[in-house]
């Protein structure tokens, strides 16, 4: 079929990836008339808006074949099998597959198909030929998580961390530069766990050191959310000495209180995340960095969420990422004594509102600053640390463009083109 599957892509940034390697498997196999819905499972309100769009869809396409697959698929089918508009439901490493799309489009496939996520033990490296004119690509080097942090249900969805070998990364980069691509993110559940189950002692480090040497015509590299516990010094070394390796890290931190973060089950103090930021932004002063940070997880105290608060201004981070504390069943976390959830939504808020001014202050401090802009739309383009600037054009989504930055009166960020 020449059109292109509808799907519906909730959560993160692997998952955009495998949307599109379904995409080209639902072509492939000449499935007409479907969509896809590639489901998060992070919170109950990812599953929540998964249930809804679902009931949506249905009611504005009565005769399309609906698919739901992703983590909240993988971790509850019962739950989207016994809805009426939903006519099948695969499971992660099913939805990988093209034989699974193969069997969809000849009728043979079971309404659901959701094996042990437990027992996969690989994760294949899929060539991607497109990603919709998107300017940057996603590529999955690893899958799965090996930690089994109290209020996370994703490695229930994911498995146990496996990681792609390095040779199929480099072949499938090399392809999307040869396809014109400018910018590739390295994404997965765990990066920072890259390696451990293959030979050679890789990690996430020597992974990027080898993709900037074998992939010499790559402009720049990226890579989405780390545990900065995990960072070994090869990825320190890329960090300081390789511009191709973008200044923008996003980090896992969740807490910045001490007993909050044992009861999490994470494996960093408070103390270990601001001597990292610290450390990388004396290799790299021009670093920009996001991080997740979790309101109202159980037994917090205002002394406690305190320190969450001052832990943005303690790491210098930029671009917060706020999660209200939500219960998801069978995690130790949901046992636990658990807030109002008024007093969730309060402190979940106050982090908003301080990640805001840190936004507003850093953007600010842009004004007048020459920028290198990798252009995703006519007008609009991210510069190095990901801020989004726009300027006059149109340019072609992909060309690199330099700019000064005018900072407006709304904070909006304007790019005046230097030739």
């Amino acid at each position: 079929m020449d059109e292109k599957p509808k799907i519906v892509t909730f959560g993160c940034r692997l998952n955009s990836y495998e949307s599109e390697v379904m995409s080209e498997h639902v072509q492939t196999a000449g499935l007409e008339n479907t969509i896809l819905i590639n489901s998060c499972a992070v919170t109950n309100e990812a599953v929540r808006q998964a249930r809804q769009t679902i009931r949506k869809l249905r009611r504005e396409n009565k005769d399309a074949k609906i698919i739901v697959t992703g983590c909240a698929a993988q971790i509850d089918p019962g739950m989207f099998t016994e809805m009426d508009e939903v006519d099948f439901v695969i499971g992660n490493d099913e939805k990988m597959k093209l034989e699974t799309f193969s069997q969809l489009s000849l009728d043979e496939l079971e309404r659901c198909s959701v094996n042990d996520i437990m027992s996969v033990r690989e994760t294949a490296g899929h060539l991607i030929s497109a990603f919709g004119g998107r300017a940057r690509a996603y590529v999955q080097v690893q899958n799965g998580c090996d930690h089994r942090c109290t209020f996370c249900i994703i490695p229930f969805g994911r498995g146990n961390s496996r990681s792609v070998p390095l040779g199929e990364i480099v072949r499938q980069i090399q392809h999307l530069v040869d396809e014109g691509y400018k910018e590739v993110v390295l994404t997965g559940v765990d990066i920072t766990a890259y390696g451990r189950d293959l030979p050679g002692q890789l990690s996430l480090g020597k992974l990027c050191q080898k993709i900037l040497e074998f992939v010499p015509d790559l402009a720049r590299l990226r890579i989405s959310s780390i545990d900065s516990v995990e960072a070994d010094e090869a990825l320190m070394d890329v960090i300081a000495n390789d511009r191709r390796l973008m200044p923008h890290l996003h980090l896992s931190l969740q807490s910045g209180d001490d007993m909050i973060l044992k009861r999490m089950k994470r494996r960093h103090s408070r103390a270990d995340a601001i001597a990292f930021c610290r450390q990388v932004r004396e290799l790299r002063p021009e670093i920009v960095y996001g991080a997740d940070i979790i309101a109202g997880f159980p037994t917090e105290t205002e002394e406690m969420f305190e320190n969450s608060l001052a832990l943005i201004e303690d790491c210098g981070l930029t671009f917060l990422h706020v999660f209200p504390f939500s219960p998801r069943p069978d995690t130790p976390a949901a046992r636990m004594p658990q807030l109002q959830r008024a007093v969730i939504k309060e402190r979940a808020a106050r982090l908003r509102a301080k990640g805001d001014e840190r936004l507003a202050a850093y953007l600010k401090g842009l004004e007048g600053q020459a920028v290198e802009l990798l252009m995703e739309r006519d007008q609009v383009g991210r510069a190095e640390t990901f801020v989004e600037v726009t300027v006059d054009g149109p340019f072609q989504p992909g060309a690199i463009i330099r700019a000064k930055v005018l900072v407006q009166d709304d904070g909006a960020l304007m790019g005046e083109v230097l030739v």
